[in-house]
């Protein structure tokens, strides 16, 4: 109990550090100064990586899948009265299909293994979402998590020249959602409130929707 403990207060001291690094440099997410936080701070205690990571991942792990389920608070105080419904559906699909399958070929043409193949596919979800996908695909999952923390992270960080011309809130927030995730989520938000809930929106309906539909069609091309 006392090495979770230790492990939790590190990536808490790294986040407090990261907080106002971010806000001098907004371009590049808390979350990456926070890791080389971490990684400092592990450095000067003499700390294991793989002893931090055995310590900490049950607890964020575990807190992982409550933040998620908390995304129905905002998503409470959106406005669907409105929605393109059709428009939404159209780039749900093309999103999660894309994200999917430009992964998976980019891995087939490096002639990676089945395994790690299978590891690129969960690129268009969350963490959560996607550690319980590569579980199901027999992938591996610190492959997998690494690869959806990396496009979090490029997305967020690439997000504010991309979308510099864009100035329809729902549209940058929705964009945001689907293709950087929780970071992207909460770049969102830094944006505005609509931003940030129509990328909790973006985010949530994608991870449900890849996770039914992703899972069940590999597993089926497998049996064949």
């Amino acid at each position: 109990m006392l090495s979770i403990l230790y492990g939790f207060l590190i990536t808490l001291v790294a986040y407090l550090l990261a907080k106002p690094c971010n806000q001098k440099v907004p371009q590049i997410p808390v979350i990456v100064f926070g890791m080389c936080f971490v990684l400092l701070l592990l450095y000067f205690f003499g700390i294991p990586y793989e002893t931090y990571v055995a310590q900490t991942n049950p607890l964020f792990n575990q807190l992982l899948g409550y933040v998620t389920v908390a995304l129905a608070i905002p998503l409470a105080a959106m406005r669907y009265d409105d929605l393109p419904l059709k428009a939404i559906l159209g780039i749900l699909f093309f999103a999660s299909l894309s994200a999917v399958a430009l992964p998976m070929g980019l891995a087939y043409a490096l002639h990676m293994s089945s395994a790690d193949i299978m590891a690129f596919a969960t690129r268009a979800v969350t963490t959560p979402i996607a550690i319980n996908i590569a579980t199901l695909l027999e992938a591996p999952i610190q492959l997998a998590v690494l690869i959806v923390i990396l496009s979090g992270v490029v997305g967020a960080a690439f997000s504010p020249l991309i979308l510099r011309h864009i100035n329809d809130e729902r549209a940058s927030g929705l964009a945001l959602g689907l293709a950087a995730h929780a970071i992207g989520t909460a770049q969102a938000w830094q944006r505005g409130s609509v931003a940030g809930r129509y990328a909790a929106f973006g985010m949530a309906v994608n991870a449900v929707f890849t996770a039914v539909w992703l899972p069940t069609f590999i597993l089926y091309l497998q049996k064949m």
